[in-house]
């Protein structure tokens, strides 16, 4: 669920540095190639540029005594010492296309330089132009050689004079320059990553914070978005307190529409009681009954429909201390020839997200409903549960209530005991009020002996 929640809405921050990391990295990995093959292709150019001058000099130095070629002397050391991985050969082309040596260097001792099998055509095909390519030296080591065909004064045929050199220090110095170039590209790909997180984040601080002040105005901390924000940013900021104001205007209207209905319909209620009351005869006492069963129900739905715009308008925090120290002193007076004793405990900064006088209905026919049928003890327990929810707990010691008979008293005018004063409504209230905030009412059995009740309310921020 969560997976496919994150698919459906995803996250803005982290397109953005994926995308910036992509780029950044792509660059990075193209420019780190890039280097290291131009640094390979300058050391190759290197050793071509060498091993040019040796076969110029070859070319150049070169003579013809009868039959022999004699090459010119050589002061390089490298060319004296066998296996030295610095060659130089003259050679001429076979009948079968391959090559004679004719005057290797000391350094070849007894062998001769591998050529490719197809030197002699190209060096046909291209008359006059150099060929380089690589091959391997008497040990099996790298050589990177140069052929070049010329021809010598008092000599018919053309010769081809090759140098070789070692290309192993070049390549370890190519892998040498790879490493350290990687290593520093990984160094500044990670700070690129770090200053890209930190570019995003600072970049999108103004939405965190706009998130920040809608989140306030909807616990009832702030009355609008007061902050201020970019140009881009702004109009966004300035249509939700729009919307804030439009919302609280509609609420308004709700709650003097419910107002005025309530004043509409309770006067000529109160006037169809006071006449039936003052008329005696069975007409008089079905209308008082039914005029009585209208003033409930009246009671009952207009409670609901200012719990409902309550909880469509802008937040607002309500002490649950306060208001629990306030009811159990005033009914505590109230049973005090029953001699009711209320135990409340409630965290100082626990806050009830609606207004205080839902909470008093809510917390005060509950709490009411435990002093009715205990037998001499109540409690009650407020606190923080899960995200953003209180959780209101009212046991008592008294008789209880069976299983089968907890959903009857949840009912609008339900009354187990005809004798018990009341309206039958306390319950009702509290189950209607707390499922219009979103919550639960739930009873059950208490360890004191009697009913326990608990209703989970919404919370705000303290």
């Amino acid at each position: 669920m969560k997976l496919s929640g994150a698919l459906r809405h995803p996250s803005l921050a982290r397109r953005l540095v994926l995308l910036a990391l992509g780029w950044s990295l792509a660059t990075l990995i193209v420019s780190a190639v890039g280097l290291a093959l131009l640094f390979q292709q300058a050391a190759i150019r290197r050793i071509d540029q060498t091993l040019s001058d040796v076969t110029v000099n070859l070319v150049a130095g070169s003579t013809v005594e009868g039959d022999q070629v004699i090459a010119p002397p050589f002061t390089d050391e490298r060319a004296l010492r066998a296996y030295s991985g610095w060659y130089w050969e003259i050679a001429e082309p076979t009948a079968d296309g391959k090559l004679r040596a004719l005057v290797p260097s000391y350094s070849l001792f007894d062998t001769t330089l591998r050529v490719p099998s197809d030197l002699v055509a190209r060096m046909k095909a291209n008359p006059g132009k150099h060929i380089s390519f690589d091959t391997t030296g008497p040990q099996g080591e790298p050589l990177r050689a140069r052929a070049e065909q010329g021809r010598l004064q008092g000599r018919n045929t053309p010769v081809i004079f090759l140098a070789a050199e070692n290309s192993s220090p070049v390549i370890r110095e190519v892998e040498n320059f790879v490493v350290a170039t990687s290593s520093i590209f990984i160094l500044l790909g990670a700070g690129l990553v770090v200053a890209i997180i930190i570019q995003v984040r600072v970049g999108l601080r103004p939405l965190y914070n706009l998130q920040n002040e809608v989140a306030a105005v909807r616990r009832g901390k702030a009355q609008r978005v007061a902050g201020t924000y970019p140009s881009e940013v702004m109009p966004l900021a300035e249509e939700l307190n729009a919307l804030v104001e439009h919302n609280q205007q509609v609420v308004e209207r709700q709650r003097t529409h419910v107002g005025n209905l309530a004043h509409a319909l309770k006067t000529p209620i109160s006037v169809m009681l006071t006449e039936a009351s003052q008329q005696p005869g069975s007409l008089a006492e079905l209308v008082g009954r039914q005029a009585q069963a209208m003033q409930q129900q009246v009671d009952h739905h207009l409670r609901r429909a200012r719990a409902a715009a309550r909880t469509q308008g802008q937040g607002e925090r309500t002490s649950v201390a306060e208001v629990l120290d306030e009811l159990s002193r005033t009914l505590e007076q109230i049973f005090r020839d029953k001699g009711v004793a209320i135990d409340w405990d409630a965290p100082d900064d626990l806050y009830f997200l609606g207004e205080r006088q839902d909470l008093q209905e809510i917390a005060g026919n509950a709490v009411e409903n435990a002093c009715k049928w205990c037998k001499g003890r109540v409690r009650v327990r407020a606190e923080a549960i899960g995200d953003q929810k209180l959780r209101l707990v009212v046991e008592d010691d008294g008789a209880g209530l069976p299983p089968n008979r907890r959903d009857e008293v949840l009912r609008r005018g339900a009354r187990l005991d005809e004798s018990a004063p009341g309206s039958g409504l306390g319950l009702s209230i509290v189950d209607e009020l707390a499922r219009a905030y979103g919550g639960a009412l739930r009873l059950g059995d208490s360890p004191m002996g009697g009913l326990r009740l608990e209703a989970d309310l919404p919370q705000a921020d303290a």
